[in-house]
């Protein structure tokens, strides 16, 4: 008979050299993504249907409450694995639990959204935060010299999914802002903790770090895509290629295709230093769930030409698409400036003006226009940077400074 070999069974936790070579994204890193797919694309569902039915600020609130949790989830186990990534029998099962309780999150999506029921996506998030305590514990038993800063972790995750779990007994009128107020807690807590390890070395490996965010855009680019390609069937099943539809189908691909340009190519892509992390990573989400709304307002934009006025109206269609280009091209801004840039760089202020350019766009021309508009402010300020041959180079413009 075979023998049973149990010695997988009995891993420990690690701290990873953050200077480690050839570090890249795991395959179970990118089966975990796989599931923020999904849930993220019910986040832009949700985003997409309440456009679609005029209620812009539950849409808006809702969202943004809704893609916080995606993506606070998502940032907690991608920076815990940077540096404690074992690739055991028992991390792989924790990270199992977390990516359990994103589907669970994603599953609660609507009723959050549309009803105000946050019961599904509490105990979703409660079920990932599981995971992720139990691994900041299993740091804090098998690295002494680590214990202080994981239990830093662990204890107060613990404490503040309490807090999750009582809020839904808040009334209505306050569940605004005890979501607030929870959220920057749950963002404090990595700064309180990571003051324990002292002025050491970085616990995370930045080329890492930098190809799990890259991951992540292209993530959220996908959807985007899907969301865009949803509306265009739908038009094109009712009314056939039109030319307004195909503005609005190249410029939604044109979008998608210059923020990936923008984004790979430009300094705010760099790796984190130390003394940048926490407002690099931070700074990432608004690049995150702009190019995550993205796609919603291209469906919008594509179903606002189809008969019968069963859509959005043309300004709401039309700002669908405005606004999230537009943030997006701020969030790189905000990313290049805590990154060290200076905002009368040339890669950085052309941004800006892009940025305004389609806000215009999107609050006075219509639907066709501003998809085109907006694709064609993202396409110059692609070619700037392309042609722009006295640019600095990523290593000079930045301060080295931390």
């Amino acid at each position: 008979m075979p023998t049973l070999d149990t010695s997988r069974l009995r891993g420990r936790a690690v701290l990873r050299d953050p200077d480690e070579g050839h570090r890249a994204a795991t395959n179970l890193e990118l089966f975990f993504d796989l599931v923020f797919v999904v849930a993220v694309g019910r986040a832009a569902a949700a985003l997409h249907h309440q456009l679609g039915a005029e209620h812009v600020g539950d849409a808006l609130v809702g969202f943004a409450t809704m893609f916080f949790a995606l993506w606070w989830s998502w940032m907690n186990f991608t920076w815990f694995a940077s540096a404690h990534d074992s690739d055991d029998v028992t991390h792989r099962l924790l990270t199992l639990l977390q990516m359990a309780g994103a589907l669970v999150l994603a599953a609660g999506v609507t009723k959050a959204a549309e009803h105000g029921d946050f019961v599904i996506v509490t105990v979703g998030y409660a079920i990932a935060r599981v995971g992720l305590v139990s691994s900041w514990l299993r740091v804090a038993r098998d690295h002494p010299d680590e214990r202080p800063r994981a239990l830093r972790y662990a204890l107060p995750l613990v404490g503040l999914q309490a807090l999750w779990l009582l809020r839904l007994l808040v009334p209505d009128g306050l569940a605004l802002a005890s979501f607030v107020v929870l959220a920057v807690a749950e963002l404090a807590i990595p700064v309180y903790a990571e003051r324990a390890a002292g002025e050491g070395r970085a616990r995370f490996h930045a080329g890492h770090i930098e190809e799990r965010y890259g991951l992540f855009v292209i993530i959220l680019l996908g959807e985007t895509i899907l969301s865009a390609t949803a509306g265009f069937q739908e038009a094109f099943d009712a009314g056939g290629l039109t030319l307004d539809l195909a503005v609005i189908a190249v410029g939604g691909l044109v979008l998608a295709f210059g923020a990936w340009w923008l984004y790979f190519d430009h300094p705010g892509h760099l790796a984190p230093a130390p003394g940048r992390s926490f407002r690099w990573g931070y700074a990432h989400v608004v690049v995150f769930a702009s190019l995550a709304a993205m796609g919603s307002g291209v469906a919008l934009d594509a179903e606002n030409l189809l008969p019968g006025g069963h859509h959005s109206s043309p300004r709401i269609a039309a700002l669908a698409v405005a606004v999230p280009a537009a943030t997006y091209l701020l969030g790189l801004v905000l990313v290049m400036l805590v990154n060290g840039l200076r905002l009368g760089q040339i890669r950085v202020w052309p941004k800006i003006v892009g940025a305004v350019l389609m806000l215009v766009l999107g609050a006075t021309a219509g639907v066709v226009e501003t998809a085109g508009g907006c694709a064609a402010v993202m396409l110059v300020l692609t070619a700037w940077m392309v042609l722009d041959a006295d640019a600095p180079t990523p290593a000079t413009e930045l301060d080295p400074g931390a």
